[in-house]
């Protein structure tokens, strides 16, 4: 499986290469995606700000911070629960740099910003049978009567710190991985879909990473 990672600059662009792997199918029943178009940041409130930052957000951005493990999105923003008084904020509109200085100068005094986009990558994980292979390896029920777009959890994936959370009915899913820990979970979700078949792809308005060398026998994947 190590051929799946290239070494980059960066460490994430070229983490995943577009493939089929597992068994041979005509539609793969799951898929996988890095995306790099994310400016991620940590936001954490101050003592006794709480709803005066809730104010101040939903002031400056349309969305009102959840107070539960709930994301809020407005397409280009979103801000993720991540523990009490803590969200992850991502956006594709704007750089890491820039994106943190908005928030600490829209958020002065009330929370701390900090950038994790070189700390972190974010997967994106889709197909009918996301849910079975996720089941093989993170301890929560993601029944769609318990688990539903714009819910998220603090979890593991096979033994991985994640934060978790559902973008759609799809259903689509989305896991934040400290870097360091990437490709150990990669190698864990490629194991996993093995029997379903996997394809992974280059996420939207990410670039588009080199392709993979030619497998011997004309194999399209794993």
């Amino acid at each position: 499986m190590s051929d799946m990672f290239l070494s980059a600059r960066s460490g994430l662009e070229q983490l995943l290469l577009p493939g089929n792997y597992g068994i041979h199918t005509n539609k793969p029943g799951v898929v996988i995606a890095l995306r790099t178009d994310l400016a991620l940041a940590s936001v954490m409130v101050r003592k006794g700000k709480i709803e005066d930052l809730r104010l101040r957000v939903h002031d400056g951005f349309g969305l009102m911070l959840p107070l539960t493990a709930q994301r809020v999105d407005s397409g280009i923003l979103s801000f993720t629960w991540a523990g009490p008084g803590q969200w992850l904020a991502a956006t594709s509109g704007k750089t890491p740099v820039s994106f943190e200085a908005e928030l600490r100068d829209l958020l002065s005094g009330l929370a701390s910003a900090m950038n994790q986009s070189d700390g972190r990558c974010i997967i994106r994980v889709s197909g009918p049978k996301a849910r079975d292979v996720m089941a093989k390896g993170i301890p929560i029920d993601l029944d769609p009567r318990v688990f539903g777009p714009g819910d998220t959890a603090l979890t593991l994936a096979g033994h991985i710190n994640v934060h978790l959370w559902q973008v759609d009915a799809a259903p689509t899913y989305e896991f934040a991985v400290f870097r360091s820990f990437a490709a150990s979970f990669s190698e864990w979700f490629l194991a996993a879909s093995a029997a379903f078949g996997l394809s992974v792809v280059v996420a939207d308005n990410a670039p588009r990473p080199s392709a993979p060398a030619p497998r011997p026998n004309g194999a399209s994947g794993r």
